[in-house]
């Protein structure tokens, strides 16, 4: 599978995700992706490879000895990495080609924002609406 930033400056590829996907609710999460969760995979070293841009690469200490790694271009974050782990963080929806799997598992639900909300009876569009802003 092969993945990218918004600006396609930094590319990389993954052989599989070695970890089941999941979303995390906390807020270090929330305020790193301006998201209400993130959701993430492990993927061991061996099977992870930038393809191309990884000298754009920033790095950012979110907490102790956990790395952040973004595009200094666009500023979408693609990975993290902790200190001593053989596997990095995928930021799952970095991805071009979808994942085989689902996620599993929700942590730091207590840290959930009160104003997310799914269901039916939020109103979807197939696509963005000119007329709303």
């Amino acid at each position: 599978m092969k993945g990218s930033c918004l600006c396609g400056e930094v590319t990389y590829e993954v052989d599989r995700l070695d970890t089941p996907i999941g979303h995390c609710s906390c807020k270090t999460c929330r305020k790193a992706h301006s998201a209400a969760f993130n959701t993430a995979a492990g993927v061991k070293h061996e099977n992870f490879r930038w393809l191309k841009g990884e000298h754009l690469l920033k790095a950012y200490e979110s907490s102790p000895g956990k790395l952040r790694y973004f595009c200094s271009n666009c500023g979408s974050q693609l990975i993290a990495q902790l200190e001593g782990q053989d596997s990095v963080i995928l930021r799952v929806a970095t991805l071009d080609d979808a994942p085989p799997q689902v996620p599993e598992h929700h942590i730091f639900k207590s840290h959930e924002v009160r104003w997310l909300e799914y269901g039916s009876h939020i109103v979807g569009y197939a696509e963005w609406q000119s007329d709303r802003n």
